[in-house]
């Protein structure tokens, strides 16, 4: 027997905050939380016993055939610049050509920079050294250069592939073969909470302070003291896939013919781009600190898997969910009630995300879990569909909303928070004044910005 759509609408709305009780309160794994929900929602929502385990196999062997090598890859790549010291001589570079006029921008481009390959709490670890000699070197509150590096590595960290959180939402939402847009309205839309964290970074590094202002550091005994790859080498690996993807969405729009063109095309998938950067990143092995170039590779990979691992399980498991939401007859709903819900528009999955990221500390969670719902742009079947958001460009400006509500807000349950907070030298009090405060004002800005471009296409 159906239900009424308020009926509906509060079970679904019940379900959902069950789930985020039982990831944040109850500290149940992700997966088994998106799961269980999943299976509850359809029950629930009277699907057929007898369909409901094939809805759920669905869901989730979609993602896995979509994104999941995409996934594995990118955090390959990421890992790969990390231990071999790649990552540390892209930071130098960018501290080389603009770090003596513009600390605090220097060390937020570099946070930018290498948080698209790079995890964003690795990154700020990696990153730490420079910050605090750059801050002794140029008198800059230490406090300043600690928000500004926080909040260029977060923005690449939630728009931003390869990072996974973001290709995991683009594959969610139709966009796993269309990579490259969603690169570039990251890019185009990182200005503003770029710029927002920076004013924020500046004024709130006069009213705080850190434990960390009277310690010395030797950037050069830092640098000098590892044998670095060349800057060329390190960039390889990221500038290569992106070139590819680009050169392949092209011959596609243009609709090319030829055996080049279908080269490009080949060469432009993300699995392909992404695995040429896998191999253009091995010789950067010889610098990793290990015995053999096998046994490096091996470890790296190892490594790779467990991290790589729960998030494309997490993002099956929201593939799950959104499947079960189309079946059960959410998106007739919508459609039925469309008025309601357009209202919100782009906000709708920036707010649900927000809820999510804020009560369960996980950007990555909270990106695959919203993307899952939301489902793709060109099926009729999913909430994109019902809220008229039917084209690429819509689509990404999605994942980016997406990812906006991913970053709003980090505090007590997020691991960033308490990397930035320990290794910036500020309590916990602190923590909340900066670090909270940072993550607000960007998601925030980005939101009303994507709200506004929402409405100019």
């Amino acid at each position: 027997m159906a239900l009424s759509w308020i009926t509906s609408l509060v079970v679904f709305v019940a379900v959902i905050a069950l789930m985020v009780f039982s990831i944040s309160r109850l500290k149940i794994h992700p997966f088994l939380s998106i799961l269980g929900c999943a299976l509850l929602l359809a029950l629930l929502m009277g699907i057929p016993l007898r369909s409901i385990a094939d809805v759920l196999g669905k869901g989730f062997s979609n993602i896995f055939a979509s994104i999941g090598l995409v996934i594995i890859l990118g955090t390959l790549i990421g890992l790969i610049l990390e231990k071999s010291g790649a990552a540390m001589r892209l930071a130098e570079s960018v501290l080389r050509h603009m770090g003596k006029k513009h600390p605090q921008l220097a060390i937020m481009l570099i946070g930018w920079v290498l948080s698209i390959p790079v995890f964003c709490d690795s990154g700020f670890v990696i990153v730490n050294p420079i910050r605090k000699w750059m801050s002794r070197k140029s008198g800059v509150s230490s406090v300043t250069m600690t928000v500004a590096l926080a909040a260029g590595l977060y923005v690449a960290h939630v728009f931003i592939p390869p990072t996974p959180g973001p290709v995991a939402a683009a594959g969610m939402v139709g966009l796993g073969d269309n990579l490259i847009l969603v690169i570039l309205v990251g890019a185009a839309l990182s200005v503003f909470p770029l710029a927002a964290g920076y004013i924020f970074a500046n004024r709130v590094g006069k009213k705080v302070h850190s434990s960390d202002e009277t310690e010395e550091t030797d950037i050069a005994e830092i640098i000098e003291g590892r044998n670095l790859p060349s800057t060329w080498l390190s960039v390889l690996p990221i500038i290569l896939p992106i070139v590819f993807m680009g050169v392949g969405s092209l011959v596609s729009v243009l609709k090319m013919e030829g055996w080049g063109a279908d080269l490009f095309f080949f060469l432009g998938k993300p699995v392909i781009a992404l695995a040429s950067g896998v191999i253009c990143s091995l010789p950067l092995l010889r610098y990793v600190k290990d015995q053999e170039t096998s046994s490096k590779l091996y470890g790296i990979t190892e490594n790779t898997l467990r991290t790589a691992g729960p998030i494309v399980f997490i993002t099956a498991a929201g593939a799950m969910l959104g499947q079960v939401i189309y079946d059960a007859g959410f998106v007739e709903l919508i459609k039925a009630n469309a008025g309601i819900f357009s209202a919100l528009g782009i906000l709708f999955p920036f707010l649900i995300a927000a809820i999510l990221k804020t009560a369960q500390g996980s950007s990555t969670v909270a990106m695959t879990t919203t993307a899952g719902m939301m489902g793709m742009f060109s099926s009729s079947e999913s909430l994109m569909s019902a809220m008229g958001m039917t084209t690429p460009l819509s689509a990404a400006l999605v994942v980016m909303a997406i990812g906006a509500g991913a970053m709003t807000v980090s505090h007590a349950n997020d691991s960033y928070f308490w990397v930035v907070t320990r290794f910036g030298g500020l309590n916990v009090k602190d923590g909340y004044r900066t670090q909270t405060k940072l993550t607000l004002i960007m998601g925030v800005v980005s939101a009303a910005v994507l709200y506004v471009a929402s409405l100019m296409i």
